[in-house]
């Protein structure tokens, strides 16, 4: 068995169909921590049109296990839809009557942009040997992405969790370039307690017999049971309690063994669920890379402290934490307003925990169209 009969859709490969993929080629890359990649392809979608004048490009960043389809239904090549349907299209408050919207897939993803699923220069996948990066490498890129489509300056930059730390990794990294950023449900810096709950993630993906260094590709198996508990701790911090409490309770899974004799509590059954489906469309090495890419993520670093980094950029900087959200808290949202004069502080009230700043559309929609009617007027 090789990597092409690996049973899972868990990335994507050059010769697999494009769904609605472009792809940039944007050369060698030297890494921030020294490492070095001497070929990168970033994998990237667009909605609307791009105008005369070139200023009315929108970059959308997507979180830890998204990817560049922001809009759309699922088909070949693409076996999910768009993760944050019903904002990007005609009228909506990305509208691409007036918007070129532009998503990229990161650097270290799975899903067209180069990573360890990608092939090295030995013809085979980088596996294990995949480069430590960081969140600053991804925007590099980004910004390279940037240079090949023509536009110098973005009217908005804008993304949650993992994308909203590249959202404002761009605002300090390249401040010229950004008129808006606009970061929901995220941090200018990772937490203790964000790097504190990435640990038993990465240990539990390390530890799977199957994983064998990142080098399991060509095994013709994945390590599935490591990367399903990573998903199922990583999910519980997505949540919030009381929504689980009144969603689930203690209730055992209906149609099921009585508990203590093979039956599942409906909350077990729940993390299952999220488990297996997250198996089959993401790859376990690029759950590692982009959750230590996370864990690097400072925009203060080298800069002179966060304070100082976030002065360089003299656009409008919009944050909007979600009020019941365990992970990035509302008040790292509003430690950047207070650290930062000038910026928008919006919250989003959610019963969902973290993920409200997926499942509150109309909410989040709000606050794009309120950051952006300025950029556009």
């Amino acid at each position: 068995m090789t990597i092409t009969d690996l049973p899972t859709a868990s990335f994507w490969r050059p010769g697999d169909p494009p769904g609605d993929r472009l792809f940039a080629s944007v050369g060698a890359l030297d890494l921030e921590r020294g490492g070095h990649l001497p070929d990168v392809t970033v994998a990237y979608e667009t909605w609307g049109r791009l105008n005369a004048a070139r200023d009315n490009a929108i970059l959308v960043e997507h979180a830890l296990t998204g990817d560049a389809h922001v809009d759309g239904p699922a088909g070949p090549g693409q076996a999910t839809a768009g993760w944050w349907d019903g904002l990007v299209g005609p009228g909506g408050p990305l509208d691409t009557d007036r918007w070129f919207v532009v998503a990229t897939n990161v650097l270290g993803g799975c899903q067209g942009t180069t990573g360890p699923s990608s092939e090295a220069a030995d013809g085979l996948p980088y596996g294990g040997s995949f480069p430590f990066v960081t969140i600053r490498d991804q925007v590099e890129v980004e910004a390279r992405v940037a240079d090949l489509l023509g536009i110098h300056r973005w009217a908005g930059v804008l993304g949650g969790s993992m994308g909203g730390m590249r959202a404002i990794e761009w605002a300090t990294s390249h401040p010229d370039r950004v008129s808006t950023c606009i970061v929901l449900a995220s941090t200018a810096y990772a937490t203790a307690d964000q790097i504190a709950w990435c640990q038993p993630q990465l240990l539990a993906i390390r530890s799977d017999p199957n994983f064998h260094d990142g080098d399991y590709y060509e095994r013709g198996v994945a390590p599935l049971d490591g990367l399903g508990i990573a998903r199922r701790i990583a999910h519980v911090t997505y949540r919030h309690e009381g929504e689980l409490a009144e969603r689930f309770g203690r209730d055992a899974q209906p149609g099921e063994e009585p508990l203590g004799h093979g039956g599942r509590f409906a909350v077990e059954s729940y993390l299952d669920h999220h488990a297996g489906k997250l198996g089959a469309r993401f790859d376990a090495n690029s759950y590692v890379v982009l959750s230590e890419a996370m864990n690097s993520h400072d925009v203060g670093r080298g800069r002179g402290g966060v304070a100082a980094a976030l002065a360089a950029f003299t656009g409008t900087l919009v944050v909007a934490g979600v009020d019941t959200d365990r992970l990035y808290p509302a008040r790292l949202s509003d430690e950047i307003a207070a650290l930062r004069p000038g910026t928008v502080l919006r919250h989003i009230s959610s019963r969902y925990g973290h993920d409200g700043f997926l499942i509150e559309i109309d909410r989040v929609g709000e606050i794009l169209r309120e950051a952006l009617e300025p950029a556009g007027s």
